[in-house]
This record gives C-alpha cells, sequence and structure tokens, in this order.
C-alpha cells in the first residue's frame, strides 16, 4: 500500500520543480510540432504519390486517344502496350464486353466490372481482390486491337497500375519520421535539461542565500551578476526588499530604545521623589508641595511623549485625519500670537494673503506650525527673528518658518526628520524636546498629501518649506473673509 502512494509522492514532487515543469512543457510543445509537422508530410507524400499515379493513367489515356484520332483505326498490342507506358497493365474489352486480351502485365478479371460504370474516370479500387490498384477504363468503339495475330473488336480498354510501391514508400517514410521524433525528443531531453540546469544555477544560490538569511545571517544577499537578465532583476527587487527590512527592524529597535530612554528619565525622578517621601525626608509642607510640582510635571512630560507616540502609530497605521475647508492664514496667526506670548522678546513676524483656504485637519495642522515655530525660537539665540510667510498658487499652499540662527551641518540635515533624533549628542533636555517635533511634523504634512523640506547651512540660518494641495471644490465650500495680513 506504501509503495504507489510514495512513488505517486515522488512523481508528484519532481513535477512541481519549475525544471521538471519548464522541461515537460517544452518537451510536449516539441513533440506536438513534431508529430504534426510528421503527419503533415505524411499526408503530404501520400497525396503526391496519388496524384502522380493517377496523372500517369491519364497521360497514357490522353496518347491513346490521340493515337485513336488518326485513321485506320487500328492498332497492335505492342503499339498499345508502348502508348501506355511499360508499368501500366492493358485490358482489351470486346464488342461483348468480356476481358479478351491481357497486355503488360495481368489486370484481375474484376476490374473490368468495377470500372464498367465509371469510364473515363480514375478509380482507386478499395476490393480486397484487387489491392493495391487504381484503373482507369477507356472506352473504344470501332477500334480494332490484334495481338498475336488475333483481331478484336475493342469496346474499350482498361488501364490498371499497381499503387504496392507507392504504399511500401509512405511506411517506409513514417517509420523513419517516428525514428527522428523520437531520436529528436531524447536529444531535446538532454539538451534541455542541461541548459536548465544551468539557466536555473542562480536561483538555487538565491535559494542557498535566502536559506542563509532565514537562519539568521541578516547581511547576506541574494548574488547579482550585474546583467540585466529574469534572475537577476529578481535577486535585485529581493535584496531591496531585504534592505527595507532590515532598515524597518532597525528603526524598531532603535525607536523603542529611544522610547524607553526618553521615558525612563521622568520615571527616575518620579521614583526618586516617591522614595523621599517614603523614606521621611519631606516632612516638611514647602518640600512636599516643591516634590509634588516635580512629579506632576514628570508625569506631564510623559503625558505628552505617549500622546505624540501614539498620533504617530495611528498615522503610521494610515488612519486618515479630519477633512474639511480651513483658512490656512487665521491657523497662522493664531500660532504667531501664542509664540509672542511665550517668547514676548522675540520679533516673529507673519506674512500671508487675508485668506488661504486648503482642505485638511485644523488641530494636526495647527499642531504643525506650532512645533515649526517652537523649534525656531528653542533652537536660536534669544533675539533672533523668525518669519513666518506663506503664498499661494493655483495647487498648492506654501508655508515657509524661516529663522536667522546659526544653522545647521549637512550632515545633520539628512536627520532631522528621525525620531528621537537630536543634534545634541549628548541628549540634554534643557534646549531640546522630545525629538519627535519634526518627525510628527513629516507625518501629518505626508498624511496631508503634501510634503516638507528644510534647507539650511551654518551661519546663514534655516527654512522649513511645507506644501500642501489645495482642493479647487472645497475652496467654494466657504466663502473667503479678512484675515490677518502683514503683522
Amino acid at each position: 500500500m506504501n509503495g504507489p502512494r510514495r512513488t505517486s509522492r515522488i512523481s508528484l514532487g519532481l513535477l512541481s520543480t519549475i525544471r521538471a515543469r519548464i522541461l515537460i512543457g517544452v518537451l510536449l510543445l516539441l513533440i506536438v510540432g513534431l508529430v504534426g509537422n510528421s503527419v503533415a508530410s505524411v499526408f503530404t507524400l501520400q497525396s503526391h504519390l496519388e496524384e502522380r499515379a493517377e496523372s500517369t493513367l491519364r497521360d497514357a489515356r490522353d496518347r491513346i486517344h490521340r493515337r485513336l484520332a488518326e485513321a485506320p483505326r487500328e492498332i497492335d498490342g505492342a503499339q498499345l502496350a508502348t502508348l501506355a507506358a511499360p508499368s501500366i497493365g492493358v485490358m482489351v474489352i470486346d464488342s461483348h464486353g468480356e476481358a479478351a486480351q491481357q497486355i503488360a502485365f495481368g489486370v484481375p478479371e474484376p476490374v473490368n466490372a468495377m470500372t464498367r460504370e465509371r469510364p473515363d474516370q480514375v478509380l482507386h479500387l478499395t476490393d480486397q481482390s484487387v489491392p493495391d490498384l487504381i484503373a482507369l477504363r477507356i472506352p473504344t468503339p470501332g477500334l480494332t486491337v490484334t495481338v498475336a495475330d488475333q483481331r478484336i473488336e475493342a469496346s474499350a480498354i482498361v488501364l490498371a497500375l499497381r499503387t504496392d510501391l507507392d504504399r511500401v514508400t509512405v511506411t517506409d517514410f513514417i517509420s523513419r519520421q517516428a525514428s527522428i521524433v523520437g531520436t529528436t525528443v531524447v536529444l531535446a531531453a538532454a539538451l534541455g535539461l542541461a541548459v536548465l540546469k544551468y539557466g536555473l544555477r542562480p536561483l538555487g544560490r538565491m535559494a542557498d542565500a535566502a536559506d542563509a538569511l532565514a537562519s539568521g545571517a541578516r547581511e547576506e544577499r541574494l548574488p547579482v551578476r550585474g546583467g540585466h537578465s529574469e534572475t537577476d532583476r529578481l535577486a535585485a527587487a529581493v535584496n531591496n526588499a531585504f534592505d527595507v527590512q532590515a532598515r524597518a527592524e532597525s528603526n524598531i529597535r532603535s525607536f523603542a530604545a529611544d522610547a524607553s530612554h526618553e521615558l525612563r528619565t521622568p520615571l527616575a525622578t518620579i521614583s526618586g521623589w516617591l522614595d523621599l517621601y517614603h523614606q521621611g525626608g519631606l516632612r516638611d509642607p514647602g518640600a512636599l508641595d516643591r516634590a509634588m510640582e516635580r512629579v506632576d510635571a514628570e508625569a506631564g512630560r510623559m503625558r505628552a511623549l505617549v500622546e505624540e507616540l501614539s498620533l504617530l502609530a495611528r498615522l503610521d497605521a494610515g488612519r486618515p485625519l479630519a477633512s474639511q475647508p480651513l483658512d490656512l492664514s487665521a491657523v497662522a496667526a493664531d500660532v504667531v500670537d501664542d509664540a509672542r506670548v511665550v517668547a514676548p522678546g522675540r520679533s516673529i513676524t507673519l506674512h500671508a494673503p487675508p485668506s488661504v483656504l486648503v482642505v485638511g485637519d485644523g488641530p494636526r495642522l495647527q499642531q504643525v506650525l506650532h512645533n515649526l515655530v517652537g523649534n525656531a525660537i528653542q533652537h536660536t539665540t534669544p533675539g533672533t527673528p523668525v518669519q513666518v510667510s506663506l503664498t499661494v498658487t493655483s495647487d498648492e499652499a506654501l508655508v515657509c518658518v524661516s529663522d536667522a540662527g546659526p544653522g545647521m551641518p549637512a550632515a545633520d540635515l539628512a536627520r532631522v526628520f528621525d525620531r528621537f533624533w537630536r543634534a545634541d549628542a549628548s541628549r540634554n533636555q534643557v534646549q531640546g524636546g522630545s525629538g519627535l517635533g519634526l518627525a510628527i511634523v513629516q507625518a501629518v504634512i505626508h498624511a496631508h498629501r503634501g510634503t516638507v523640506s528644510i534647507d539650511s547651512q551654518p551661519a546663514a540660518g534655516t527654512t522649513v518649506t511645507v506644501r500642501l494641495p489645495r482642493d479647487s471644490r472645497a475652496l467654494s465650500a466657504r466663502p473667503p473673509h479678512e484675515g490677518p495680513g502683514e503683522r
């Protein structure tokens, strides 16, 4: 019982390989092509031989007709055999319709009766008594045939041609074609197996590399020979996918480490004050109030961090934001007013049209502008001016937040949108926030189908440019109104 089933499973396993399926498919196509060509060749040869035999009889009939057109209407047997051709048998039919004389090779007696009803037509006789024979009956009324001093009043002459040699030729051709087809298929199978083994070798190396990756060799990559073949394109695509996955895993590990680091400091501060309280070190009401203030401040820092992480997680998951018409000039004006309260000694200006209508999430866009203006204030020296400007085109709205601060080197520009990244390598919390501000800016703007870019040079200031698409249908949803203008 196990033997046949195991054999069946092995056969199915072999057929499941790409090499076997390609080879079988190619061989089937080759067999169909060769067999079809052989069958067509056999029919063509058979048809040619039949047409040649029929043409031979018709040519003999035409020669006899031309002779009968001459006078006198008498002919001897030797002359009749010459007109018919050596390969054609001749039967002379007398005036009573009986076979009177055979010339050349003997024509079987049944041929007379078989051709009587269809004169002047080439007949392929299928009767077993007259195998491999075609015949043609020629009416010859008034013809006298002399054979061995015997004069016969011939009413007809029957011409017959043997086709057994043609049948043998066709049979031999079929056997040769079968041998050719068989040999060609065997050679093609051997050659195809060798070609596929060589051609699919890159897939084998790719499978080995993939197994190494699955075993933990994260730096392993599929081999690429540098050509433009399908295997090279596949290997390059898979390698790119592995690189993207490796970067994603690295980002996740870095994100988890950075998040834990950001939460560790406030947790340590809260734990320290609680330990001091349990040890009786906060008996003085003023000290206790100071401790509660510090605990509340650190809890607020953790709450803000968790909210920022939650927002990034929602944006990463592709959850849609609110979408409604809003006046970006009014949003920018509110943000600038808030910044002037926070930094009263700063020169913070707004240049904007009376109204810039876009479609989006108002609170989130306000958070974007708060983060950008807050960064400009936080990372420049007191007294450095900050400018917010809005411009609008038919397709998009542009928001630029510029400062005249110290700027950033090119190496820092490449990472400003990374989460938890700060230019301060010591991660000092005095000068910086959580390190998620610009990451949130980028995520929110991308969720609005916009783009954000930053241009900065050392000692030349920094400019952050946000581009938001405008929806012409939403622009007509609410009438324009007077905005803040230039402040």
